[in-house]
C-alpha cells in the first residue's frame, strides 16, 4: 500500500489537492465529529510542514500532516480518513510512513483522541500527560521517543 502514499511539501500542493485535503478534514472533524475548533490553523503551508495523502480516482481518502518535520520534535496531526475508506488500514499506513519520515532521534509528538491511545501505541507512542477536553472531544498528549532516547 505504500506505493499509494503521496508526500507533498506546501509548494507542491495544487489548489485542487489542497482543497480536497481540507474538505476531507472538514468532513471528518467538523461535520462528523462536530468540532467547532477551526481546522485551518495557518500551519498547513509552513515550510516545515509535509502532507501525506492516499487518493484514488482523484479523491483524497486519507491524509496526515507532519509539522516541523526537520526538527527534533516534529508533530503528527490531522489524521483523517473518509468514512467510506475506513477499515482498509490507510490511516495506519500513513501514520507509519509519517513516523518513518521523521529523523530517527526525533521525539515525535501528537495529540490523540483518548479512544485511540492504544492504536497510536502500536506505532511506539506513549502517553505524555493528562487527558484534556479539546472542543468537546477528549484528547491526550503522546510522544514517541527517538532511538536511543528513553521514553
Amino acid at each position: 500500500m505504500n506505493d499509494m502514499i503521496s508526500i507533498y511539501k506546501p509548494d507542491e500542493l495544487s489548489m485542487d489537492l489542497f482543497y480536497s485535503i481540507l474538505k476531507l478534514r472538514a468532513d471528518v472533524f467538523i461535520a462528523e465529529q462536530r468540532s467547532c475548533c477551526p481546522d485551518i490553523d495557518g500551519r498547513d503551508l509552513d515550510a516545515g510542514t509535509v502532507h501525506l495523502v492516499v487518493a484514488e480516482d482523484g479523491k483524497v481518502l486519507s491524509t496526515v500532516r507532519i509539522m516541523d518535520i526537520d526538527s527534533c520534535a516534529p508533530r503528527i496531526g490531522r489524521v483523517a480518513t473518509a468514512a467510506e475508506a475506513r477499515g482498509r488500514g490507510l490511516a495506519g499506513e500513513l501514520t507509519q510512513r509519517a513516523v518513518d519520515l521523521c529523523a530517527p532521534d526525533a521525539q515525535i509528538q501528537l495529540s490523540a483522541q483518548t479512544q485511540l491511545e492504544g492504536w497510536y501505541g502500536k506505532f511506539g507512542f506513549q502517553r505524555s500527560g493528562e487527558d484534556c477536553d479539546d472542543d468537546g472531544i477528549m484528547h491526550l498528549p503522546m510522544i514517541r521517543a527517538g532511538q536511543g532516547i528513553p521514553a
